[in-house]
This record gives C-alpha cells, sequence and structure tokens, in this order.
C-alpha cells in the first residue's frame, strides 16, 4: 500500500473536500454570456485558480476595472448559490480521523465564499484557512501552501496537500509539499492519486498522521 507520512495535513476545498461543481458551472456560464461566449466552458483547464486571475485569463483586454467587477460578478454569485454543495465522498470520516489542529484549508476562493460552501456541506471551518484574501498570487503560485505550513506551524516537506487540480497541485510541489491527487475533476494528474477520500486510510501514530490507500 503505498502511503504518506506527514505532521499535518493542508486541503484544497472545492473539488477536494466539498463538491460544488454545479455551483461552478452555473455561475461561469453567466460569465460567458456576459462576455458573448454563451455555451463556451470558460473554466475547463482553470480549475482551481481564483476568480481574478481567471478574468485575466479569459478576458484579458478588460483590464483591471474591467477584471475586477467581473470577479466580484462571479464571487458574488457563487456566494448565494450553495444549495446543491455537498461534501465529497469520504470527506467527513477523513476530517473526524485527524485532529484539529493538525489539518487545514487551502482554497483559492475568498474567505467568505470558502465559509459558505463548508457551512453547505457540514464540512467544519478549520483554525487554518488561507483563501485568496491571503495571499497577493494564488494557485498555481507556491505562495498559498507556504502560508498554509507556516499557519499550522509545521515545514512544507512534513505536509500532505490533497488537491484535485492541476494549478493547486503546481503550488503545492512547488512549496515543497508532499502531494496526493484526487481525479474528482480531471480524469488523470501529474502526481499520485486516488478516485476520491473514501480511497484514504488515515493512520495517526507517535503524533505522526499516514496516508495510505490501494
Amino acid at each position: 500500500m503505498p502511503q504518506l507520512h506527514a505532521d499535518a495535513v493542508l486541503f484544497d476545498l472545492d473539488g477536494t473536500l466539498v463538491d460544488s461543481t454545479a455551483s461552478v458551472m452555473r455561475n461561469w456560464a453567466k460569465v460567458a454570456v456576459r462576455l458573448g461566449r454563451a455555451g463556451e466552458d470558460l473554466v475547463a483547464d482553470k480549475h482551481g485558480m481564483p476568480a481574478r486571475q481567471v478574468v485575466e485569463l479569459i478576458a484579458p483586454d478588460l483590464g483591471p476595472d474591467g477584471w475586477d467587477e467581473l470577479a466580484a460578478f462571479v464571487l458574488d454569485g457563487e456566494v448565494n448559490d450553495t444549495h446543491d454543495v455537498v461534501p465529497t465522498p469520504g470527506a467527513l470520516d477523513v476530517l473526524a480521523a485527524l485532529p484539529r489542529d493538525r489539518w487545514g484549508v487551502v482554497t483559492s476562493g475568498t474567505r467568505k465564499l470558502a465559509t459558505r460552501r463548508m457551512q453547505a456541506a457540514g464540512i467544519p471551518v478549520p483554525d487554518v484557512l488561507v483563501t485568496a484574501d491571503d495571499v497577493r498570487v494564488g494557485k498555481p503560485d507556491p505562495t498559498p501552501f507556504r502560508l498554509g505550513a507556516e499557519r499550522i506551524g509545521v515545514p512544507a516537506d512534513r505536509c500532505i496537500a490533497v488537491e484535485d487540480a492541476h494549478a493547486g497541485i503546481v503550488s503545492a510541489t512547488a512549496a515543497g509539499c508532499q502531494v496526493l491527487g484526487l481525479l474528482t475533476t480531471y480524469d488523470r494528474l501529474e502526481v499520485p492519486a486516488v478516485p476520491d477520500l473514501r480511497s484514504v486510510a488515515v493512520g495517526l501514530a507517535d503524533g505522526v498522521i499516514t496516508f495510505g490507500w490501494d
């Protein structure tokens, strides 16, 4: 059984602990309409990045004011669209097996959005929560996971980062974390990956966290 050993776990949120896919797709579809690109999947290869960075990529001609306005539009929509946000399979069991002070969340969403989605899904809001509000540059830059490791008080190489998206994997790897991928958003990832958190067996012995999978 492959295993990772660490002192703390840093989870991505969307696609990792919560399934917010329907909300994400509904609200980015509205962005596509506003841009005259109705029916186009604007975020197919951009999952895991902050909304502001995504709109810069999909609408480079808008400029800073336009990017701010469009990012605010989609974020406001998502904050008020959580009725079908649910925990991903296995998420609650994995979290229940971890000491509360040994896990945190590193997400590209804002604090308001992350909190709203966790509450909707019944995920406890952790003491360590790194959001787009906390960093100048988000994933795939390593800053979010470096900050997560710093706040949880563990060297990055003693943290397991759990991610479903390429941007997050690049971020966590560059930060020095051990990385486990979840195949909840993409069919293939560039790190060891499992279908979802139901595949993960959590162990805790002598203060060391073990993640094992078949």
